[in-house]
């Protein structure tokens, strides 16, 4: 897809990647010891075929059932990987930690710029938090099945389920804040072995799935069966309502998963031959994110022989585990898909503690001087404790929920999922505008970034309409029975950045002026 016009540069070389971040503005803070793998490595765990297909695939099944995933999956991964293609031409154009709202601001200016922060800044909490829950929830269910009883709580029962799911939410979110704050030096050794985890975990869940079950669903179940469990619309799975307002809430299994592959532009500043490695990095992950994931959720469709059990458990994909597979085959697949969540929460801090920091270091966020810092060991420190705190705060209201399902988790993906993807086609639309007129870096798009970048646009739209879609009818405030924990709160991830953009118009604009060069003015991002 790409067109090489300039050599690339030389992997090596950490000299050249710094005269490229001087040419932007920026002195060299962070360790630059990253190689074009672990670039790859760090979006590839973000994505996480272990985490996004295993947590959110109740959402398909429940809004759409088979057709949402086997269909769905491809279709939508083609979309997202012309996100992606748009991305990475940015990326190797601007290979800086700040990423699109680096972007926006030299595309469309300022304003652009701050918006475009925000909407990625919420969207990249969201991941943190989501991520973190969903680990959680596996952890929960593995907990569960090992019947393990300590401390006094008893995590084979079914009466404290929320609100044992927060406490290892919890636990989780201060491992994944130590290992960012004294373990940086191992991040890029762990997102190494976590590809490797993912592949060959991979390949044991479907091999698992394949081998195990005694009986499989045919090809015109998995290809052609409808469900709609939403309570929408009287179960129909066959007029417009299913087609436009339920089967698109199932699309979030897809759009959710496919997040987070900006990670490889927010770390570009420690990344070696950065305009190359982290540009491929960008449309890689996603690439084979979108392949070994379908194979997965194609494995679990043609093991999911008890429908009425998946059904009774809203969707849960631990149900066609343990109704498929023998007990212990059960639990090592909960095992295998935990670990590999518990990777790419890791690497989702690592990401939205570069993009707080980045952003503070332009003086985008409130207490930008603490936030723009890094430690004696170039670790972002304080925007590594900020950005857990805020995931924190975000998640609280998954303690609530109904029929002990945290109706609040599926809103944090959904918020994560359109702020990230907002934020993201800001700048490509941006660079649309801007059309021949824009100077592209080593990897390009050449003359087809026109089709791309309008593809991309596209699909952003159906994101923000799919994923603000009411997801029952009681979590309408006109209807009968309306529940506030059933609520679909994503239109926050619009709601939250538009307050900040109303705080710019009244003040921040004065004050804001985009990204800043530390080459000229470090006395004054320093505070």
């Amino acid at each position: 897809m790409s067109e090489v016009r300039d050599p690339a540069p030389d992997a090596g070389s950490a000299g050249s990647d710094e005269q490229r971040l001087a040419e932007l503005g920026y002195k060299q803070e962070l360790s630059r010891a990253w190689s074009g793998f672990t670039n790859f490595a760090i979006s590839f765990t973000i994505i996480s075929v272990l985490a996004g297909t295993f947590t959110t695939f109740s959402y398909a099944w429940q809004n759409g059932g088979p057709i949402a995933v086997s269909i769905g999956w491809p279709v939508l991964c083609f979309f997202v990987l012309m996100v992606a293609f748009s991305m990475a031409e940015l990326t190797s154009r601007y290979p800086t930690a700040g990423g699109p709202y680096w972007w926006a601001h030299d595309l469309g200016g300022k304003g652009w710029s701050w918006m475009t922060g925000w909407f990625n800044i919420v969207g990249l909490v969201g991941i943190v938090a989501s991520v973190g829950y969903g680990a959680a929830i596996f952890l929960n269910a593995t907990l569960a099945l090992y019947a393990v009883s300590i401390f006094g709580i008893d995590f084979a029962d079914s009466q404290h389920i929320l609100s044992e799911t927060w406490l290892l939410f919890f636990l989780i979110l201060v491992l994944y804040t130590v290992v960012n704050i004294f373990a940086d030096r191992g991040l890029a050794m762990m997102n190494n072995i976590s590809v490797g985890w993912h592949v060959i975990g991979v390949l044991v869940v479907i091999g698992l799935l394949v081998f195990v079950p005694d009986q499989h669903q045919d090809l015109s179940f998995v290809f052609g069966e409808r469900i709609n469990n939403s309570g929408l619309h009287d179960g129909s799975t066959s007029n417009l309502g299913f087609w436009f307002l339920v089967l698109p809430i199932g699309f979030l299994l897809a759009m959710y998963t496919q997040t987070g592959y900006d990670a490889s532009a927010h770390t570009a500043e420690e990344t070696r031959g950065a305009a190359m490695a982290a540009a491929q990095g960008v449309w890689r992950s996603v690439f084979f994110s979108a392949l070994i994931g379908w194979f997965v959720l194609l494995a679990f469709l043609f093991a999911a022989n008890d429908v009425t059990a998946v059904n009774d458990s809203a969707g849960f994909v631990g149900a066609i585990f343990t109704s498929a597979l023998d007990s212990w085959a059960a639990k090592f697949v909960l095992i295998i898909a935990t670990v590999g969540q518990l990777f790419c929460g890791a690497a989702g801090l690592t990401s939205a503690s570069r993009t707080w920091y980045a952003f503070s270091r332009d003086r985008g966020m409130p207490g930008w001087s603490l936030f723009g810092r890094v430690n004696s060991d170039r670790v972002p420190f304080n925007a590594v404790i900020a950005v857990s705190v805020a995931a924190l705060i975000l998640a609280i209201p998954a303690l609530f929920g109904k029929n002990n399902i945290p109706f609040a988790f599926f809103a944090l993906t959904g918020i994560c999922t359109v702020g990230l993807y907002l934020a993201y086609i800001i700048p490509v639309y941006l660079r649309l505008r801007a059309g021949d007129d824009f100077e592209p870096g080593p990897w390009n798009l050449g003359k087809r970034y026109k089709i791309v970048n309008v593809l991309a646009i596209i699909f952003v739209v159906l994101v923000v309409y799919s994923l603000d879609l009411p997801y029952t009818p009681t979590g309408l405030p006109w209807n009968d029975g309306f529940d506030t924990s059933v609520v679909n709160y994503t239109p926050l991830a619009i709601i939250l950045p538009l307050i900040f953009g109303v705080w710019y118009l009244v003040d921040a604009k004065d004050r804001y002026q985009g990204p800043i060069r530390t080459l000229e003015e470090d006395e004054v991002t320093r505070g």
